[in-house]
């Protein structure tokens, strides 16, 4: 196993208290596998992967419960000088917005060695060429020329390219993926997509792609987690999330897409109301407020993880409902 999280809590100390932005997160990632996080904006996909990879604001971020293993190492609470050694080396990260994740003042040459020159101590001259081979390698025509260009010299199709080349250069064993196809048409999103799933196979290489965009995590995972308010509500393969939703939840992401076999004019049904305030504690299931099938025991109980399939589980009552009959639950 490259990557285990068990029961992640991640906190950030405010002028009001303390948000409560992860909240008992449990994940894992095989080697060779593509895992995703799915869920809409604010849900903690991103808060996970910045604390696995030790980037969480110093200032104000704290980890208050669970642990992260890679590479069956214990790395939850390693000191930032600790961190630096994984960093690049294990794992790596594809920021959210190419636009601004490059130096603007740098050449893309100069950040594209920088991490091999430093992780793993190569020599600028056998760093550049091993660059110029990567940056051809995802796609960027006449690499060699290029390497001395600014990023606003470059598309953003091209800094998405440069990003990952980065990201590669020093062939981490696990890659974070964040929203890697932000603010890129259709075109060079399955571009994109189709180049980390090449990635994957030609380097053996884990990936956790964080989206919200369900038809990206649908055309590249193998596993999906469905994340809202801070917890992971549903978990297993891609094939039984698409086609076997069993949270509330789950169910109204996916009613929500749109369909080609629907009338043009018929209106996307919506999930109404508005995820919970994670500054305050959540006794029951967090989706009450939004679910249309809320029982009384929702309120009032966490939900346990339910197996509903093969490698297939759910934070939910209703499989229990289903199961007994219902009565004393409604």
């Amino acid at each position: 196993m490259i990557l285990d999280i068990k029961d992640l809590s991640v906190g950030f100390h405010t002028y009001r208290g303390d948000v409560n932005a992860v909240r008992g997160v449990s994940l894992s990632v095989d080697e060779g596998e593509i895992v995703g996080i799915v869920g809409e904006s604010g849900c903690g996909k991103s808060v996970t992967i910045h604390a696995v990879m030790g980037l969480l604001p110093q200032e104000n971020a704290f980890i208050k419960s669970g642990s992260i293993t890679l590479l069956g190492e214990n790395i939850t609470n390693i000191s930032e000088k600790d961190f630096q050694k994984y960093r690049g080396s294990s794992m790596s990260m594809i920021f959210q917005d190419p636009m601004t994740s490059l130096n603007p003042v740098l050449t893309i040459g100069k950040q594209m060695t920088e991490g091999l020159i430093r992780v793993r101590g190569v020599s600028g001259q056998a760093a550049r060429s091993e660059a110029i081979d990567l940056l051809t390698r995802v796609g960027i025509t006449k690499a060699a020329e290029r390497m001395n260009c600014y990023p606003h010299e470059f598309s953003g199709g091209m800094r998405q390219r440069v990003m990952i080349a980065m990201a590669l250069i020093c062939r981490p064993k696990i890659l974070f993926a964040d929203e890697p196809t932000t603010a890129l048409d259709v075109t060079i999103q399955a571009q994109i997509l189709e180049l980390l799933s090449e990635l994957r196979r030609d380097m053996k290489m884990s990936i956790v792609l964080v989206s919200h965009d369900l038809g990206v995590i649908a055309g590249i995972c193998d596993k999906v987690n469905v994340m809202y308010a801070g917890r992971i509500v549903e978990h297993g393969s891609a094939r039984e999330i698409f086609h076997n939703p069993r949270h509330p939840y789950t169910q109204g992401l996916l009613a929500s897409l749109p369909r080609v076999d629907l009338p043009a004019d018929e209106e996307l049904p919506v999930i109404n109301g508005q995820p919970p305030d994670l500054l305050y504690d959540i006794q029951g299931c967090s989706f009450v407020p939004r679910c249309r099938k809320a029982m009384k025991v929702c309120c009032e109980c966490l939900p346990e993880k339910q197996c509903v399939g093969d490698k297939h589980s759910v934070e939910c009552w209703l499989p229990v409902r289903d199961s007994k009959g219902g009565a004393q639950y409604e």
